[in-house]
C-alpha cells in the first residue's frame, strides 16, 4: 500500500474516494495522464467486486478468476502508472471552493477534482434500535471509534472480512470482541485475526434489537436453532451490506434525487463543477464490472479536460 505525506501544499489534481473497478480504473486514466492522482479507499476486501467469488466475463480474462484477483490487478496497474493508494475512511467533504477538500480519520486532502466512486452496499438503519443508538453505542467504524471501548465488551455484526478485520482490530482495546455473523460460515476462515483469545465467533446468529437507555447496554439475538438470547453490551459494529449508494459522508454536497444516487451526465460531471463520479454510486441501470470500468475512464477524462481547461476530452490510445 503506497502512502504519502500529506501538507497544505500537497494538492493534487484528482482526488479518488472509492477503490472499486470504477476508481481504480479513473485512477489508471488520470495517473497515465500525468495527473497527480490518489485513490482513498476504505478496504481493499470491502465492495461489490472484492466479495465476488467468480468472475469470467471481464474482457481480457481467459480464465476465471475471484473478483478480489481482479481488483488487486487494477491496483496494480493504477499504481505502476503512478497513482498513490492510500486505505483511509472518508467522512467529510468540501467540494465549493475551487481547491476541493476530502477529510478522513487520519487527515484531509486537497485536490483540483473529485472523483466519487464509493459503490453502492451501503443501507439504511435496519435492526430495532440501530438507528436510535447511533453514535452512542452504534458504530459503522471501528477506526473511529475503538479506543472509547478499552477493556470494554462490544461486537462486531457482519461475515466479511471487512467485519473479521475490524473485529481484530477491535481486540486491541476492548476486552471481548463477539463477531456475530449471520451465515454458519464466514466469508474468510483463516484470517490472523481469528487467533485471538479475544475474539468469540457466533455462526448462524442475527441481532434482533440493540437496547439500553443513554448508551447500549444489550443485545437480542435468534440463532439457527431459533433460541433467544440476549448479551451485555457496551458497543455494536455494524458491518451488514445492502444495495443503496454509499453517499453519507457527501451530507448533501452534490445533487443527489430521493434515491440518493449520485446525478451525472454522460461525461460523469456531478452538479458541482471539478466533482465526478462513476460506477454503481450513479445507480446506473447495468450494474457491471466493465461498466463501472468505462465510467471510471469518462470520469478520469472528463477530470483532465476540467484541469487543462479543455472543450473536448482528450483522447489516451497507447
Amino acid at each position: 500500500m503506497a502512502e504519502t505525506e500529506n501538507t497544505s501544499e500537497n494538492i493534487y489534481d484528482v482526488i479518488i474516494i472509492g477503490g472499486g473497478p470504477g476508481g481504480l480504473s479513473a485512477a489508471q486514466y488520470a495517473s497515465r495522464a500525468k495527473l497527480k492522482t490518489i485513490v482513498l479507499d476504505r478496504s481493499q476486501t470491502a465492495g461489490a467486486l472484492a466479495y465476488s467469488s467468480h468472475i469470467e466475463n471481464y474482457p481480457g480474462l481467459l480464465n476465471p478468476i475471484s473478483g478480489k484477483e481482479l481488483l488487486d490487478i487494477f491496483r496494480q496497474q493504477a499504481i505502476k502508472f503512478g497513482t498513490e493508494y492510500v486505505e483511509a475512511q472518508v467522512v467529510g467533504v468540501k467540494l465549493d471552493g475551487e481547491v476541493k477538500e476530502v477529510f478522513t480519520m487520519t487527515g484531509g486532502y486537497k485536490g483540483r477534482t473529485v472523483i466519487i466512486s464509493t459503490g453502492s452496499m451501503g443501507r439504511k438503519a435496519s435492526m430495532s434500535g440501530e438507528a436510535e443508538f447511533l453514535g452512542r453505542g452504534v458504530s459503522y467504524c471501528a477506526v473511529c471509534d475503538a479506543a472509547f471501548y478499552k477493556d470494554r465488551t462490544v461486537c462486531v455484526i457482519g461475515n466479511s472480512e471487512e467485519a473479521v478485520k475490524e473485529a481484530g482490530y477491535l481486540t486491541k482495546f476492548a476486552g471481548t470482541v463477539y463477531l456475530i455473523s449471520p451465515t454458519k460460515k464466514l466469508k474468510v476462515e483463516d484470517h490472523p485475526a481469528l487467533d485471538s483469545p479475544k475474539i468469540k465467533l457466533l455462526p448462524e446468529t442475527v441481532v434482533t434489537a440493540i437496547e439500553g437507555t443513554d448508551t447500549v447496554e444489550k443485545i437480542r439475538l435468534i440463532d439457527g436453532a431459533k433460541n433467544r438470547t440476549e448479551l451485555k453490551m457496551d458497543g455494536v459494529f455494524v458491518y451488514l451490506h445492502g444495495s443503496k449508494p454509499i453517499v453519507d459522508y457527501l451530507y448533501g454536497a452534490v445533487e443527489m434525487p430521493e434515491d440518493e444516487c449520485v446525478t451525472v451526465n454522460r461525461m460523469m460531471e456531478t452538479s458541482v463543477p471539478g466533482v465526478f463520479a462513476a460506477g454503481d454510486v450513479t445507480c446506473t441501470d447495468v450494474r457491471q464490472v466493465v461498466t463501472a470500468a468505462a465510467d471510471g475512464c469518462r470520469a478520469a477524462l472528463s477530470a483532465e479536460k476540467y484541469i487543462n481547461h479543455r472543450t473536448k476530452s482528450r483522447s489516451m490510445w497507447g
